[in-house]
């Protein structure tokens, strides 16, 4: 079914939306994959927080321009399905990733993140990039090691300080 003017607006606008605000995008070329394996991959992306979406290339090159993804449109060639990631700048990357080991049909294109254009390869550097929980754990025992470092620092000084006590009188009585 071809698409009209107004659906074709509405589809650039719908992604430019999301590319806007989202943290990574990846193009992966899809072709020869099922109906089915794709309406598993929809629902993986879904359960991630991934916006997935098939989008003819003239209308994705509207909807990249003025966004970090404008790099990837000189290179938008060949039926590509495109997933960005909108809470966690790795979550893309894991969906496709482990949906390619799977489905060998599925073939990553393009990676982005940060307005730069990333070779294919570099998916799995960014497929291992921690969740946002796992980065503020990161960062919550960096910044918690300091305090207790000092708060076991600060319990030797009594500590210390009774076995001198206790050495000192152990002395006194075995000389006594």
């Amino acid at each position: 079914m071809a698409l009209n003017l107004n659906d074709k607006k509405a589809i650039v606008a719908e992604v430019a939306e999301v590319a806007s605000v989202a943290h990574s995008a990846i193009a992966a070329e899809y072709a020869g994959l099922s109906v089915g394996q794709m309406t598993e991959l929809r629902a993986k992306a879904r359960e991630s927080g991934v916006y997935l979406r098939v989008v003819k290339n003239t209308l994705a090159r509207r909807a990249l321009q003025g966004t970090d993804f404008e790099c990837m449109n000189e290179a938008l060639a060949g039926p590509l399905v495109l997933a960005f990631s909108q809470e966690d700048p790795g979550a893309a990357a894991r969906v496709i990733k482990s949906f390619a080991k799977d489905n060998e049909k599925l073939e990553v294109k393009l990676v982005s993140i940060g307005g730069k254009l990333l070779a294919p390869g570099d998916i799995e550097r960014l497929a291992n990039m921690p969740t946002k929980e796992q980065a503020i754990s990161l960062l919550m025992a960096l910044m918690n090691a300091p305090v207790e470092k000092l708060a076991r620092t600060l319990n030797e000084i009594p500590t210390k300080a009774t076995r001198v006590v206790a050495a000192v009188r152990d002395q006194k009585q075995a000389a006594g």
